[in-house]
């Protein structure tokens, strides 16, 4: 809570049937991803990756499998080329990617994902996988299924990107 009059916040302490205020929806689902997001890093930090942030496992998506040019990296990521280039050397830095020639364009370099950046990907994979069946323990695997289901019917197509982070940001 910023404030005792809880503008734009979610009231936990509010039970009653009455209409909830529109901005709580929003609030609730973005809740529940920064408490997956954050379990998940708690437990790559666990796992060998402490300094890993969320913003990392948008660029190793964005970076692919086949490794990827920095101003498709930034394309994806919906953030201008010269952040990509700082979140590139971030990456290499940290060892889960590392810069080489285009084997197909000599004038060319590419990102790619390291033995590390992998490793990084699959285990956050598997937490997520984990966190999924305790909210499924926790709920109920048929209405996880259902809100699944929800928001796939209310969600715009396409309306989940790896740009997530520039268009939060702003940036791009």
């Amino acid at each position: 809570m910023v404030d005792d009059q809880k503008v734009n916040q979610i009231d936990h302490s509010v039970k009653d049937d009455r209409a909830r205020p529109g901005y709580e929806l929003p609030l609730l689902l973005f809740a529940g991803f920064r408490t997956l997001i954050d379990e998940v890093h708690a437990e790559l930090s666990r796992q060998g990756h402490p300094d890993a942030r969320p913003a990392h496992g948008f660029a190793l998506q964005a970076i692919g499998p086949d490794g990827s040019a920095a101003s498709d990296i930034a394309r994806r990521l919906g953030i201008s080329k010269q952040a990509a280039g700082k979140t590139v050397d971030r990456l290499v830095a940290l060892g889960y990617a590392e810069r080489a020639d285009d084997p197909a364009d000599a004038r060319r370099r590419l990102v790619r994902l390291t033995g590390r950046g992998r490793d990084f990907l699959a285990r956050s994979a598997a937490s997520f996988d984990r966190l999924r069946a305790e909210w499924a323990a926790a709920l109920g695997e048929e209405r996880l299924r259902a809100i699944e289901d929800d928001l796939h019917a209310v969600a715009a197509p396409g309306a989940f990107r790896l740009d997530a982070a520039g268009w939060i940001g702003g940036m791009g």
